[in-house]
């Protein structure tokens, strides 16, 4: 492809090969919060959909490089066809204290945020919290992302910038906390306020080497405990009941899906491997639950080895049987028809 400048027609340098420690993007927007971010590229930076496409390809190339994310900073190198690696920056608008403090008591009244935070999942309520607090947590308007590229291209966001925000979108699907760091608080501070706010305190996160366990009460604001006397103990009625246990009945049903709660939970943020937890772990689950029933209602164990060697050894046994049965039977004999013969017509000559 040729391209113009001010000397006229001119062909491009093909792209440089990808660096060895480029960051290769797998898929982007797996989740739906790192979709959300993806989708800021099309709808708040109004990007090109031909450079968004060469990001993209740029992205699952690997040649994103050095990403390094501070604050509402992310710092990235991008190789192209120079020597040198152009360098990215997205700025992204930090959020003001006040909807931070107002977004994390809304979340502290429910543990639900907290827990699914943990397990490395965005809650779906997040938007309404952020947006009840007078905010956004997703960029919503050009002011939230200023991008910026030391490449010659005039397009904003250009491929390089794409390329980039792809590789967010995809460190986002493992870490939610990023969005919060880059909105202007830490998963630190995110989690020390909630568990602050939860627990009757303020909804801001605890300074750095400042103690926060409380100061021991006095002596005289302590209640009095009431002591206990225990009466004499019979060592042979120990063990014995006092009443008889009530009557129940267990039913045991193989559930739609194996491993349903893996599925749930999803990988956890330091998850590395090609398969997800619940394919790796879902045969182990479903033999322990197997198993477990077998112990509930009493069943033989089974060995697998052991049927193994049944199954030789009944094999040839069925075999022979097999070969008795149709020797015994007796063969089927059949009666030759009788032969029709024709009347032999006698001529008698003219």
């Amino acid at each position: 492809m040729s391209r113009w400048s001010e000397r006229g027609w001119y062909r491009p340098p093909p792209p440089r090969p990808s660096p060895p420690h480029g960051i290769k993007v797998q898929k982007t927007g797996a989740t739906w919060w790192g979709q959300r971010w993806i989708e800021a590229l099309a709808v708040v930076l109004r990007g090109d959909a031909r450079r968004l496409a060469r990001g993209r390809t740029y992205a699952r190339a690997g040649r994103t490089h050095d990403l390094v994310v501070k604050g509402g900073e992310v710092t990235a190198s991008v190789t192209g066809s120079r020597t040198i690696p152009y360098r990215v920056t997205i700025k992204v608008a930090q959020l003001p204290n006040s909807a931070w403090t107002k977004a994390i008591a809304s979340m502290a009244t429910q543990a639900q945020f907290a827990a699914e935070l943990l397990a490395g999942q965005m809650p779906k309520q997040i938007a309404e919290v952020f947006r009840d607090a007078g905010t956004h947590l997703f960029p919503t308007q050009r002011a939230d992302l200023a991008t910026s590229c030391t490449c010659p291209d005039w397009g904003d966001p250009c491929k390089h910038v794409a390329a980039t925000h792809y590789v967010l979108g995809e460190a986002f699907d493992r870490d939610p906390f990023l969005l919060f760091e880059l909105r202007g608080r830490t998963k630190a501070q995110v989690l020390d306020a909630l568990r602050l706010a939860r627990t009757g305190g303020a909804g801001e996160p605890r300074a750095r080497g400042r103690s926060t366990r409380a100061a021991a009460p006095p002596e005289s604001a302590i209640p009095a405990i009431p002591k206990v006397t225990l009466g004499p103990l019979d060592p042979a009625a120990y063990e014995r009941l006092r009443d008889a246990l009530p009557a129940f009945q267990l039913s045991f049903h193989e559930p739609e899906a194996h491993g349903a709660v893996l599925l749930q939970l999803g990988a956890p943020a330091a998850w590395s491997s090609s398969g997800s937890p619940a394919e790796l772990l879902a045969p182990i689950v479903r033999a322990a639950a197997e198993r477990a029933r077998r112990i509930a209602m009493a069943e033989p164990e089974i060995d697998p080895a052991a049927d193994i060697a049944a199954d030789a050894i009944a094999a040839p046994r069925a075999k022979r049987a097999s070969k008795r049965r149709r020797s015994s039977i007796p063969a089927k004999t059949t009666t030759p028809k009788p032969t029709r013969r024709r009347a032999a017509v006698h001529r008698s000559p003219p």
